[in-house]
């Protein structure tokens, strides 16, 4: 068996599992934000049951709408809030306790290898960084999950994405996520997971696992997994307690098929509008004038993602052309860039700072796209209408791109910005 399959079969009780296979599943974790919550509350209270399967094993996290910026959001949120005191859910991190939830997750050490993890988002498939099982589900699905802990899966085949050689200066793990999404395609991975192998994978820091990982819904996958390793096993003893369950794959493990990629010729990638498989080497789209740029999110709004903005930001301004939108992804994340001083770099070189949330990624609020603008964005998806107007224009590029794209007023390499 292969490491997903491995992880499945333990979850359910079963010796083992292949793809195409029905099992169900026990829950480790579960998480909602405040946008899927509301609905997975509804749903439960429509099974009828009055408490769920586990208080202690449900996380919720505002992250979405943060502060709410209008009375509907602040009245989602109120409904929340009652639901986790009703329930004795002890795993809420409320407005300025957390931050995005894919990151609260990991920061806090609800995500260990081995386990089978569900959030009522499509990102959830971040965790699998840690050699865990982890997957999007609907709102509907989360409340059966409330009420019993368990659920069905038809277990995914697998595609290896074997990576070897080492990342150029300015080409991050996010340019090589782009890469492969552009080879598979936006369908090419449906109900697949992709588990990430070789010497480059290996040398890649967690952070960077979770930005390959969290994009891999882009090519349709079920999931993304690293095998855990020792860089693993340190950031979760930083981070919780108890045993951690090691697996890997047989060296006979059956996979669908495997995508080699040298990573030594590397450049830094762009997606470009409509579609997150429109990739292309930024250098073929150098010159496009930018409007706004947007360095955050799930994908990219990490310390190393900050650390590569300031470094590029450093005694430079911002284009008067461009604003510059910058969102740590939690406030640990927020708390630590500002003990290294790069929040001072950043707004010191024109951008505005957010609080830690998913800001204009999703179109709701922070820096909404008015017609036929421009922008550079960090995060993960680049639809029409995802950040504003429909007529606006999303690139998809690492926070190296993106930061020098805020300083050039149109998208450039950032290796190119360096060598001036």
């Amino acid at each position: 068996m292969n490491l997903t399959e491995k992880i499945l079969a333990k979850a359910s009780n079963l010796k083992d599992v292949h793809s195409g296979e029905i099992v169900n599943a026990k829950i480790d974790y579960a998480m909602v934000h405040d946008l899927t919550a509301p609905l997975t509350i509804d749903a439960f209270n429509e099974i009828g049951i009055k408490k769920v399967w586990d208080p202690n094993k449900i996380i919720v996290i505002f992250d979405h709408c943060v502060p709410a910026s209008f009375i509907e959001a602040a009245e989602l949120h109120k409904k929340v809030r009652s639901f986790v005191k009703t329930q004795g859910i002890k795993n809420f991190f409320d407005v300025g306790q957390g931050g995005i939830c894919h990151q609260v997750m990991v920061e806090k050490g609800f995500v260990k290898p081995g386990e089978v993890i569900v959030g009522a988002d499509s990102h959830t498939c971040t965790y699998g960084a840690l050699g865990a099982f982890a997957t999007g589900i609907g709102s509907t699905d989360m409340a059966y999950v409330f009420a019993t802990g368990e659920l069905w899966f038809k277990v995914p085949k697998t595609i290896k994405v074997q990576a070897s050689g080492k990342l150029q200066k300015f080409v991050t793990p996010k340019d090589l996520i782009l890469h492969v999404i552009g080879k598979l395609g936006a369908g090419g991975a449906n109900y697949m997971s992709l588990e990430f192998t070789g010497s480059t994978i290996k040398n890649i820091s967690i952070d960077g696992r979770l930005t390959l990982c969290n994009m891999v819904v882009e090519a349709g996958a079920k999931s993304g997994i690293v095998p855990a390793d020792e860089k693993t096993i340190n950031y979760i003893k930083l981070r919780s307690k108890g045993k951690i369950d090691i697996q890997e794959s047989d060296e006979d493990a059956v996979y669908d098929k495997i995508l080699e990629v040298n990573c030594e010729n590397l450049q830094p990638m762009i997606a470009c509008p409509n579609s997150v498989d429109n990739v292309k080497p930024v250098s073929e789209v150098s010159g496009i004038e930018v409007n706004q740029v947007f360095i955050g999110s799930c994908t990219n709004g990490r310390i190393e993602d900050l650390r590569i903005a300031a470094q590029l930001l450093k005694n430079k301004k911002v284009n008067d052309k461009v604003r510059l939108i910058v969102i740590p992804a939690s406030q640990e994340v927020y708390l630590q860039s500002l003990k290294e001083g790069l929040i001072e770099i950043l707004v010191k070189a024109g951008a505005v700072i957010g609080n830690p949330n998913c800001g204009p990624c999703l179109g709701g609020h922070m820096g909404l796209l008015a017609s036929e603008e421009v922008c550079v964005s960090t995060s993960n998806r680049n639809f029409i209408g995802r950040m504003g107007s429909t007529s606006a224009k999303i690139y998809l590029a690492s926070p190296a791109t993106a930061a020098a794209s805020a300083i050039r007023g149109e998208i450039v390499d950032p290796r190119i910005l360096e060598e001036e």
